[in-house]
């Protein structure tokens, strides 16, 4: 009996990772999250772009060379040191992060982002903190996931061709698609020929795995859905997005464990200087007056130092028991927002707020999505000047009671 439950517990898991992409709504905020970062540093540095990455850099490009020569790292700055091609490559990323942050053919963004984040980060690797390695990693995952099947542009396209193909008609002309999926394929075999994306095996294969992969969809769906081949690329687009989700997830675990562990080693965190002196630092003082207060109490910061240690230290082991996780979710949210505002650290907070959204309830974030949905269209209804028509329903109303359906069942599992 217990082998036979074992057999069936097993094989309900194994449905459940390649029937469909789990955390839908986490991946989609982890998606959001991180494309804005990037986004919004890229264009808070962009009157200092030559310095920090480009030509004007301390670091320079024949440094930069010998270094990405011995650790076979991918940057496609290094394919020229024209400011032409420097522009270009943060052009590219700037317009790709906007895109993936939309849901735009979140697929290939999700390619281009990675490119970007990569090509920049590895070409001044002295620039940077926490927060870009926190990037990093997470533009890489996100290749894996299918992170646009909820608040997404490529969402709403799927939802109006289902439309049309359960009326009976033919589905939207797909031009965009096919275009960038040749220019990307024109990009890529060169590159790859000529030994620019670098000396490791997984990146060149990665990419070629994904663009095969992707031209062999978009032919399936367009000329025969139904088919078994069809069929066993959702099931391996499933496994790798749910994978990629479970790799995220334990990267944040392994992020706090570490950090409240050395933490405890340290002499600093146990008599609260740790907290003390960086109120202290006009570098990290954007509010003086704020952190003169905050530093001026020995109870206060004898409390911010302990709660910061307990958090990371314990947060890994409420993931058995969800409500502590949510409470433990909320305090490291808080911190990180905390953290910005006194330190002057916004773009390393909000790179740790978009990984820790992996854990938010799906309950919390289809509840806000309807909110949001809900007070967009009360903003378009004032701006109609409260024109109704006959047998119009109120605005907004088919949201809540659809927010109702969905907000009264649980999450996944894995992630909720």
């Amino acid at each position: 009996m217990g082998a036979r439950t074992a057999g069936h517990a097993l094989a309900h898991a194994v449905q459940r990772v390649t029937a469909a992409p789990l955390g839908a709504y986490q991946s989609a905020v982890v998606r959001i999250g991180v494309s804005a970062t990037c986004l919004l540093f890229l264009l808070r540095e962009l009157p200092h772009r030559h310095e920090m990455y480009g030509p004007d850099g301390p670091w320079s490009w024949g440094m930069a060379r010998r270094l990405i020569t011995n650790n076979d790292a991918f940057t496609a700055l290094m394919w020229s040191d024209s400011t032409v091609w420097f522009e270009t490559v943060y052009g590219l990323t700037l317009v790709s992060a906007a895109l993936l942050m939309a849901g735009w053919r979140t697929r290939a963004m999700s390619v281009l982002f990675m490119a970007g984040v990569l090509s920049l980060q590895n070409r001044s690797i002295f620039m940077g903190d926490g927060g870009d390695n926190v990037i990093h990693l997470l533009a890489v995952y996100l290749v894996l996931t299918r992170c646009a099947r909820v608040w997404s542009l490529d969402a709403r396209r799927a939802s109006r061709d289902a439309t049309r193909l359960a009326e009976g008609g033919p589905p939207a002309r797909d031009v965009a698609g096919p275009v960038l999926w040749a220019g990307l394929g024109c990009v890529l075999l060169p590159a790859t020929l000529m030994g620019g994306i670098g000396g490791t095996w997984w990146l060149p294969s990665l990419l070629w795995v994904l663009w095969l992969g992707n031209g062999t969809w978009w032919a399936l769906n367009r000329r025969a859905p139904d088919h078994e081949l069809r069929a066993l690329l959702d099931v391996l687009a499933n496994i790798a997005h749910n994978a990629a989700l479970l790799v995220i997830m334990a990267e944040v675990c392994l992020i706090y464990a570490t950090a409240g562990w050395y933490k405890i080693q340290g002499s600093r965190w146990q008599d609260g200087t740790a907290v003390y002196y960086p109120l202290k630092l006009d570098y990290f003082t954007p509010w003086a007056g704020l952190s003169e207060l905050i530093a001026s109490s020995a109870l206060l910061v004898m409390v911010l130092t302990y709660v910061t240690v307990i958090v990371q230290v314990a947060f890994p082991f409420t993931l058995f028991n969800r409500r502590v996780k949510n409470i433990l979710l909320v305090l490291m949210i808080g911190e990180h927002a905390g953290i910005s505002v006194l330190l002057g650290l916004p773009f390393f907070s909000m790179a740790m707020i978009a990984a820790d959204a992996v854990f938010l309830p799906t309950v919390f974030l289809v509840w806000l999505g309807h909110r949001v949905s809900l007070g967009r269209r009360r903003l378009f209804s004032r701006t109609a000047k409260g024109l109704k028509l006959p047998g119009q329903r109120r605005a907004g109303q088919d949201d809540e009671e659809e927010a109702g359906r969905s907000g009264g069942g649980g999450g996944h599992t894995l992630v909720g």
